[in-house]
């Protein structure tokens, strides 16, 4: 049994989101929750509030032990582009691409062995 969570339109790209994702894939919720504390990079928040709710959600609609719990599951889509424009030289414009990010974090319970 795996308790999700999700976190829709965060105002980081997915590509920073990924980085800090990756770090703390497959490690169990204690540790995943140390290394987000400690990582000095802005996604580590959202990811960190993401984690409490995932453990929160699987302690109390699952009975799952928190002990037990890893992150088994942890990823990133491009949510929804914000089109801005900058202006340039000689009348011209640029548009600037502010990106979101939709984020999906799953923890499971490590099996007795």
């Amino acid at each position: 049994m795996e308790s999700r969570a999700y976190v829709r339109n965060v105002r980081i790209s997915p590509s920073k989101v990924k980085i800090i994702c990756d770090l703390i894939r497959g490690k169990k919720a204690s540790e995943a929750a140390a290394i987000l504390r400690f990582t000095p990079k802005a996604a580590s928040e959202p990811l960190s509030r993401l984690l409490q709710n995932a453990v929160a959600n699987a302690e109390n609609n699952f009975e799952m032990d928190a002990e037990k719990l890893y992150v088994s599951e942890v990823f990133v889509g491009p949510g929804p582009i914000m089109k801005r424009i900058m202006p340039r030289a000689k009348g011209r414009a640029d548009r600037i691409n502010k990106r979101t990010s939709h984020i999906t974090l799953a923890v499971k319970e490590l099996d007795a062995e």
